[in-house]
């Protein structure tokens, strides 16, 4: 879905992600002094505490909870590798932890409220529901300043190359890619070539033909791909799963965590790795 493209950019891990101790411990403190200060209108106090002490018990609980759903999510592989982090995992993320926060808070009225038949959706659901105001805020808070960062990106366009504007020239490397099968092989001019990309154990090349980019495939792996390519300056792989040709290269956007190019003939946006850009703008600035 075009319209959603932007849930799979990189995205900064939000802080209470990061650090989840800390990150529990500020949602308990800010809790806590918002229900204090504040006393929304559906509060009250406990069947056997006053109100300062029942909200401490309800902002302790939500603390434990939000560092027992950081702590899980963190070990989910899907969650787990902070540099693959997107806007779509940070949502989901904070999705899932206000879930949890809103069971205990379901739960923890069984120790701080009067006796009553609290076994009920009606009850689940408005605990659901104080859950998603509290933390909404601090998730919030920090995704929106990271955010800031997200948003803050440059855009360079980078110039096209005499070579790519006439078709190539005599002296064009030609491009043999060898199946590692050793059955099918795949050969092509290197202004021709737009970028490859790994699909489990096979590579995807991207090959200019009549101003079409045409995919073909081939069983390979990226690191064997990389080592036949590093002879051509302008060939770089730019993430764990891409290769692109810096001449093919439009624009660029991004920021300190990495980039995100527009390539010629293509939509799809190819992401560059934070410890790639150092490498990616001295080749771009030597090429232009």
């Amino acid at each position: 879905m075009k319209g959603f493209h932007w849930i799979h950019r990189s995205y900064p891990r939000n802080f209470i992600f990061s650090k989840p101790l800390a990150g529990a411990a500020l949602i308990s403190l800010f809790s806590f002094l918002f229900l204090v200060l504040y006393q929304p209108g559906d509060t009250h106090p406990g069947y056997h505490f006053g109100y300062v002490a029942t909200m401490a018990i309800y902002c302790f609980f939500v603390g434990l909870s939000v560092l027992i759903a950081t702590l899980i999510i963190r070990r989910i592989p899907f969650f787990s590798i902070k540099k693959e982090w997107t806007a779509g995992k940070e949502i989901l993320a904070i999705f899932i932890s206000l879930i949890v926060v809103g069971l205990s808070i379901y739960l923890a009225a069984f120790m701080v409220e009067p006796p009553a038949d609290r076994w009920n959706l009606a009850t689940l659901l408005n605990s659901f529901r104080h859950g998603f105001l509290i933390g909404i805020i601090p998730f919030g808070f920090f995704s929106t300043v990271y955010a800031r960062i997200w948003f803050a990106t440059e855009y360079i366009l980078v110039k096209k190359d005499s070579m790519t504007e006439t078709g190539g020239d005599d002296h064009e490397s030609v491009i043999q890619i060898s199946s590692q099968l050793k059955k099918e092989n795949l050969s092509f001019l290197s202004s021709k070539f737009i970028y490859a990309e790994s699909e489990g154990n096979y590579i995807n090349f991207f090959i200019d033909e009549n101003n079409r980019a045409v995919k073909k495939m081939i069983r390979n792996s990226m690191n064997n791909v990389e080592e036949d390519l590093a002879h051509i300056d302008h060939i770089i792989r730019v993430h764990r799963a891409f290769l692109v040709n810096l001449k093919k290269v439009r624009m660029k956007k991004g920021n300190t965590l990495g980039y995100q190019l527009k390539l010629e003939g293509v939509d799809k946006e190819i992401p560059v790795s934070r410890n790639k850009t150092k490498e990616f703008n001295q080749l771009v600035k030597k090429l232009s």
